[in-house]
């Protein structure tokens, strides 16, 4: 697992962006940091823990490529 320190306005779709490449991870982060679960928007400093996960087969998925 790595962490990530977050910047002012980051939130967990934009972190999900930065370190996976899509949004569509922030749930595995999310599950991750059970402490922020309130958190809509994070200020500059905080420390999430970031889930190690194979974006390849999680992302292998039957939607159309014109949908991600």
């Amino acid at each position: 697992m790595a962490i990530y320190k977050t910047e002012q306005g980051d939130t967990f779709d934009i972190i999900s962006k930065k370190v996976y490449g899509s949004e569509k991870f922030f749930v595995n982060i999310i599950e991750s940091n059970p402490q922020h679960i309130d958190t809509v928007i994070f200020s500059a400093g905080t420390i999430i823990n970031i889930p190690d996960i194979d974006t390849v087969d999680a992302d292998n998925s039957n939607t159309a490529p014109w949908r991600d």
